[in-house]
């Protein structure tokens, strides 16, 4: 995965940091909305992370004064009229996790001040989310004539509870950081953007310091539970503990335990 440097023109920018990778939404000057140009760079960043594998955790921000407030209308209404289609193709995973192939691989979220619709969408598809105290977060379509289309009818009521996610989807309220905390949505708070970032970047690095093997594992036992069935992935468990023990990582682990130091995991 090559770095994408920042640069006004920039609208997804891709920075490497070891074993992690920064993801920015650089659009400030339309408050961060996605185009289709956007949206497709945002899809194709992902794949490329998910297929690197000296890659173990991603973090997506925002640059300027809010994470995002979603989508860019009228540039993707142009875009449809043209009868053009997004991510079309091999080399893309949808942001808003619609559609396979999805991420093997987590990612970790930080967002700060206005986050709506479209972009409370790219947040709830985050493993774990980071929020500063400031955000605003709405998912109000249903005031516009619209409705969230890009999956907050189903992870919104997944991740918050049924009448927590009603309440904002269908009266189009806004709510606060500390309000999505409580709701369960927001996993740690931060006093300020910036801190939200740093928080986010420690969490990818204490993720990316575990076994990358038995990180996917996790996630894809933990995906099929809610995609098809607990009994399914609880059936699923012991092929995926014993391909586990056959493996390097396995040993180094082990070993590492025995010799009282940092394991070194290879993903092999």
């Amino acid at each position: 995965m090559a770095d994408i440097p920042y640069s006004p023109q920039t609208k997804i920018t891709v920075e490497r940091r070891g074993q992690i990778v920064l993801i920015g939404i650089n659009r400030p000057y339309m408050d961060n909305r996605l185009d289709p140009e956007a949206t497709e760079s945002l899809a194709r960043a992902y794949y490329d992370y998910d297929q690197d594998s000296s890659l173990r955790a991603a973090v997506l921000f925002g640059y300027g004064e809010r994470f995002s407030r979603g989508i860019d209308v009228d540039a993707t209404k142009a875009f449809a009229q043209s009868g053009k289609k997004l991510m079309d193709g091999p080399g893309f995973i949808d942001p808003m996790g619609r559609t396979k192939p999805t991420l093997t691989k987590p990612l970790v979220v930080a967002v700060h001040g206005d986050t709506w619709n479209m972009a409370h969408e790219l947040f709830l598809v985050a493993d774990i989310r980071v929020a500063s105290e400031d955000t605003d977060f709405g998912q109000d379509e249903d005031t516009h004539g619209r409705f969230p289309g890009g999956g907050a009818t189903v992870r919104f009521p997944r991740e918050a509870g049924w009448g927590n996610a009603m309440r904002y989807i269908l009266t189009g309220d806004h709510w606060g950081a500390k309000e999505a905390f409580r709701m369960g949505t927001v996993q740690e708070l931060a006093p300020n953007r910036e801190a939200a970032l740093a928080k986010a970047i420690e969490i990818a690095n204490k993720i990316a310091a575990c076994g990358p093997l038995g990180t996917k594992a996790s996630l894809a036992s933990s995906h099929m539970a809610l995609e098809q069935s607990e009994t399914a992935a609880l059936a699923k468990l012991g092929e995926q503990y014993l391909a586990l023990l056959k493996t390097h990582d396995f040993q180094e682990g082990r070993a590492a335990e025995a010799q009282k130091r940092p394991p070194v995991y290879e993903g092999r």
